[in-house]
């Protein structure tokens, strides 16, 4: 499994978790807590232990828009230890197998959120804001929960594509106008496989193979530079680009527009706090935090708010997220068949 390629299995069957004596020492019972008076007791606690650790892979500069205002009205200090999504897994079930436990909140992607909670790092939280948030983003565990989303769009150049021949669904994109006009990224094996299922797998893979063979597909390494490439009319229509970066070359008045195939697919980041977490009250207050408060700031720094109360930038769009057990348990298959139907045949 890809988690356990990474770091080895023997890493990974020593993070089940066995606290430390100071660990269990910890007031855990607040993060199931559901009293009316739940949020001033948490404050209280939260301001006693007076800091929390957050791993995460959100960038730095980014970092500071979203733990800033909590910093500020809580008189609470947020420590970060930032890095790519995969050296926040292993750090964590490292320092879990060693009994070391650092980290109090933990935000990374949702695949490896859930490898986590198989891993048994993360525990439960009942929290009263699950019900603002959008289907989909809390699993039946309750041991993370998403609090942002990327969403893959279609973008298109304005001076070669006209509006009105957009293609509603997939299958339009078989007509022989869009031959040699396509273009995708070389890495969207998890848009890949969410598409195809969707359609029923096998109907899907036949409809890529079909759509390659007849019409091709340019394949570009990076979401940038796939995007700059439908600006400078190399790639008329790109297939997969996250939605905010087209938006940021429309302001610059940039021959680009985008729309999406329903359900445009999304990929989560999710949030979950530790078992052994050392500050569990200040903890669960950065957790509600982030599917509250936090969610405005993310509209800022080009992320998808989880909860329904936040005016999404789009607009009501149907979305269905990549499911992270599929991508935990079936990547090997589905980088494959992405590399083998779309990639190696497709056009560089």
């Amino acid at each position: 499994m890809r988690w356990l390629n990474m770091i080895g299995a023997a890493t990974v069957g020593a993070a089940i978790l066995l606290a430390p004596p100071h660990a269990a020492a910890q007031d855990m019972s607040l993060l199931t807590y559901d009293g009316p008076d739940r949020q001033p007791k948490i404050e209280a606690a939260a301001r006693k232990e007076g800091t929390l650790t957050l791993y995460t892979s959100i960038s730095e500069q980014d970092l500071a828009t979203l733990v800033a205002p909590f910093e500020k009205k809580y008189g609470i200090r947020v420590k970060t230890w930032r890095a790519g999504t995969d050296k926040v897994l292993q750090r964590t079930l490292t320092e879990a197998g060693a009994r070391r436990h650092e980290a109090d909140v933990v935000h990374i992607s949702a695949p490896e959120m859930e490898a986590l909670h198989r891993e048994k790092v993360l525990q439960p939280v009942n929290s009263p804001h699950f019900d603002e948030l959008i289907d989909g983003a809390l699993p039946a565990h309750r041991e993370w929960v998403a609090t942002l989303l990327s969403v893959w769009v279609q973008a298109y150049n304005t001076n070669l594509v006209k509006k009105d021949e957009l293609p509603k669904t997939y299958r339009d994109l078989l007509d022989p106008k869009w031959n040699g006009r396509l273009g995708i990224e070389f890495k969207n094996q998890e848009w890949f496989s969410t598409v195809v299922r969707g359609m029923g797998e096998e109907a899907g893979l036949k409809f890529f193979r079909e759509l390659v063979g007849r019409n091709g597909i340019t394949v570009r390494q990076g979401h940038s530079l796939l995007t700059n490439m439908v600006v400078s009319g190399d790639v008329p229509l790109a297939l997969t680009v996250y939605s905010y970066m087209p938006e940021r070359e429309k302001v610059k008045n940039a021959p680009i527009d985008w729309f999406a195939i329903e359900p445009a697919v999304a990929r989560a980041n999710g949030i979950g706090i530790t078992r052994a977490a050392p500050h569990p009250a200040a903890a669960l207050l950065f957790y509600d935090y982030m599917l509250t408060e936090a969610q405005k700031h993310l509209i800022g720094i080009d992320y998808i708010p989880t909860n329904k109360a936040v005016p999404s930038p789009l607009k009501g769009l149907r979305t269905t997220m990549v499911d992270p057990a599929v991508t935990l348990d079936e990547m090997e298959k589905w980088t494959r068949l992405y590399q083998d139907i779309v990639v190696k045949r497709g056009m560089h």
